[in-house]
């Protein structure tokens, strides 16, 4: 009986100091900042509004397709892949027309333009748009604002196309910061 006692406290001790080592061995999630560094005061105007917290930031590689007209290149739609880090690894969802932004578990966002800048001039813009809708239990459910920032690529070619309704596809990158009322 007595021996039975001394297995299983030692077997307790073993289960805590295993528990104890596989837990510091998980890092902890990532602590969300406030959002991006926006330059001031040239991108003052994308600030979310107060009472607003963010809730979720992924990273975009995609293009930017446009349609020759016959006189400019219209902008019709991104399509891009969403991924947890910078190094494109951990695919979380799609970006496309809309626009809009879907994840892998079927929650999506649309959102509407307020306000753009430029601090990169061979970039597409800078944004903070607003969440018009929202669908389904997820990353997007709730979403209020979201900011497009650290763009690179993505604009119109500046050379006129070869005949009407020719389209391109121009690379870019962005970030995405998403935001929910606190």
């Amino acid at each position: 009986m007595y021996r039975m006692k001394i297995k299983s406290v030692v077997a307790s001790v073993l289960l805590l100091m295993l528990t104890e080592l596989a837990s510091a061995a998980i890092p902890p999630a990532p602590v969300l900042s406030d959002g991006p560094d926006l330059p001031s005061p040239l991108c003052d105007r994308l600030q979310v509004p107060d009472g607003n917290k963010l809730a979720f930031h992924v990273y975009a590689d995609g293009v930017q397709i446009y349609r020759w007209d016959g006189s400019s290149w219209v902008f019709v739609e991104p399509a891009a892949t969403l991924f947890a880090d910078a190094n494109n690894e951990g695919k979380v969802g799609v970006h496309f027309r809309g626009p809009a932004w879907q994840s892998n578990s079927g929650s999506k966002v649309v959102g509407a333009r307020l306000f753009g800048c430029t601090p990169d001039t061979t970039a597409i813009p800078w944004l903070l748009l607003e969440a018009v809708s929202t669908a389904g239990p997820g990353i997007f459910s709730s979403v209020t604002y979201i900011q497009r920032v650290n763009t690179t690529g993505g604009l119109a070619p500046s050379a006129p196309g070869s005949a009407i309704g020719e389209t391109v596809q121009i690379p870019y990158t962005a970030e995405y910061y998403f935001y929910r009322e606190q």
